[in-house]
């Protein structure tokens, strides 16, 4: 079982492929088998790596930081496989990981996609919209919010299997997921970042939704982004063929790679 070690954990991950590297990493509800809608298509033409961060999947702590070690995870995996420059893809938790390492070593990242997360980037104007996420949460917990509940009825095993996979997870302290807020990035140092980036969300996400999104786009100039109606909290799982093609479209663009 392919594992980094780490201070407290080792980090489960696998790879796929060969190319230009990929490093996909999960949210909240999900964990490493949460790609397997993305991995096996960009593992064709790319080297796709996905992980499991601290207290998720495999990579079963013995002990703090938890999130707080989750960029110098990162890193130090790029390190471990011998990474020197990777495109990053992010979903929701995730994000605090990926715009974490981008602003640590932005010189190793060709690429960020940031789906459905602000990565704890706060503003003014994201600040409201994030506000309203924390009394979401509070109140309905994350298992009816991770992905938008419609999909029960419009793809009830797809819906079927993400709840399969978030119930893989080991259990946790539920405070856990609150230090993801005191780890906020300097908002000037992310406005300031020279790496191509995309933000995509669902048009019905509850948790980050549109307008917090829109609001992290217009505060980095020249990052893109981009809406996918009727969907909810988990893009690249709810609609993985429109994400799919938003990503190919997105690193071909950034000249990493030449997409699917």
């Amino acid at each position: 079982m392919p594992a980094l070690k780490r201070p407290n954990c080792d980090i489960y991950y696998e790879e796929s492929g060969n190319g230009p590297a990929i490093i996909f990493a999960h949210g909240a509800g999900g964990n490493h088998l949460s790609w397997w809608q993305q991995v096996p298509l960009f593992a064709k033409n790319y080297r796709c790596v996905a992980f499991d961060h601290r207290g998720w999947g495999r990579s079963i702590p013995t002990g703090g930081p938890g999130p707080a070690a989750f960029v110098d995870d990162l890193i130090a995996l790029m390190d471990e496989l011998r990474i020197d420059q990777a495109a990053l893809v992010a979903q929701s938790m995730g994000g605090w990981s990926c715009l974490g390492a981008a602003l640590q070593a932005p010189e190793r990242v060709a690429a960020l996609v940031m789906a459905d997360t602000i990565g704890g980037l706060m503003t003014d104007a994201i600040r409201g919209p994030w506000e309203a996420t924390r009394a979401r949460l509070r109140e309905q917990g994350l298992a009816t919010l991770a992905y938008d509940q419609s999909l029960k009825q419009r793809d009830p095993e797809l819906a079927f299997l993400y709840e399969e996979i978030m119930a893989l997870n080991p259990p946790r302290d539920p405070a856990l997921m609150g230090t993801l807020s005191d780890l906020a990035p300097d908002p000037d140092a992310v406005a300031s970042l020279q790496i191509p980036i995309l933000w995509v969300v669902g048009g019905n996400d509850p948790l980050i939704t549109p307008a917090a999104m829109r609001a992290a786009h217009e505060h980095v100039p020249g990052s893109q982004y981009y809406e996918i109606p009727a969907t909810g909290h988990s893009v690249y799982f709810e609609r993985a063929e429109e994400f799919n093609g938003q990503l190919s479209r997105f690193l071909r663009d950034a000249g990493w790679g030449n997409g699917i």
